[in-house]
């Protein structure tokens, strides 16, 4: 490993100690706990030694690194000064830090019309984009942790939860039995479960959930509320046994891709799958009025330094533009009993 390539990892290992945990580190990297796993393992390989240790209060330091570790923090506080000096360098970069969800499947598909207007700014959003991750602080920061980094920022949205399948699966929803081949055949094969006390096949009823396959998505400490089939069923009394089985996805687009190969049923945010539906490629299950909202908003926060620049200020123009048209396709469709 050349010396220039350890930058990374040691910008790993610094912030893994300083959270905590990986998982922490990860979100204030931008990057996944399994990135940030790995660099500190390349690490490790390189230098023939371990380096953290797991303790009952979160990651710590080996004795290995212990003399280091003082070197180690001041190090990155002063990389961190130097970046917000030379920060002017930077004018035509903006570097987002967001929910992953968020990020994935909001933001990402609308950035293509405001690079098409703007085309020399340029992006890194979690680590991915125009140019490299840098050190320091991301200049905008999007989540929905009422304890994290956009605590006092600004709110954007509220996301709302709700049941969504490939339009194949809905339809098999609503009605197990009415769509039929040309030959007047079923299209599609029953669906149920087996009784216990009668030890025989019962069908689904119409509109009932009981034998298709429900997708979740895992609990993740930036994000505490997001409700799955569980909560949602709590709410609405649709018939299902064991709701909380089936396949877990750290991703929602993840999991939206098994929606789309119709591996199961969903619960997913609205606002980011709103032209999915629009396109038909997903389909809701239920009236949009059967809906979860999330207890705590979408934030941003703006880095203090960054707040003048003219593309920070261009591009924050434009995603409140987005919001808007974004708020008010969730409040018709919220308003409908169906797209």
């Amino acid at each position: 490993m050349a010396r220039t390539t350890h930058l990374n990892a040691l910008q790993a290992l610094d912030m893994a100690l300083r959270e905590g945990s990986l998982q922490r580190a990860a979100d204030k990297l931008g990057i996944t706990p399994a990135a940030v796993g790995q660099r500190i393992r390349a690490l490790e390989q390189f230098l023939e030694t371990d380096l953290i240790l797991r303790g009952r209060s979160g990651l710590q330091a080996t004795p290995a690194l212990q003399s280091a570790l003082d070197d180690l923090r001041l190090a990155f506080d002063a990389l961190d000064r130097v970046s917000d000096t030379l920060d002017f360098q930077r004018t035509s970069e903006i570097h987002i830090v967001g929910d992953p969800d968020w990020v994935d499947l909001w933001l990402s598909p609308r950035l293509p019309s405001f690079r098409a207007e703007y085309p020399n700014i340029f992006f890194n959003a979690n680590g991915e984009g125009d140019v490299p991750m840098r050190l320091g602080a991301a200049d905008i920061i999007v989540d929905r942790d009422p304890n994290g980094r956009t605590a006092s920022g600004e709110i954007l949205y509220h996301e709302v939860f709700l049941p969504v399948g490939s339009p194949e699966n809905v339809g098999r929803v609503q009605d197990p039995h009415s769509a039929k081949t040309d030959d007047g055949s079923p299209r599609y094969l029953p669906v149920g479960q087996l009784s216990s006390r009668e030890g025989m096949w019962q069908h689904s009823q119409k509109g009932g959930l009981e034998g298709f396959p429900l997708l979740h998505i895992k609990p993740r400490s930036d994000a505490p509320d997001i409700p799955g089939w569980a909560d949602w069923l709590h709410r609405y009394p649709y018939e299902r046994t064991s709701p909380e089985r089936g396949v877990q996805y750290s991703l929602e687009r993840n999991a939206l891709d098994g929606v789309r190969s119709n591996a199961g049923l969903l619960i997913c945010g609205l606002s980011c799958i709103i032209d999915d539906l629009h396109r038909g490629d997903l389909s809701l299950i239920f009236p949009a009025r059967e809906s979860l909202k999330a207890k705590h908003p979408y934030r941003i926060k703006v880095r203090e330094e960054t707040k003048t620049r003219p593309q920070v200020l261009r591009f924050l123009e434009w995603l409140h533009g987005e919001v808007a048209k974004t708020k008010t396709a969730m409040q018709a469709v919220l308003n409908a009993d169906a797209l």
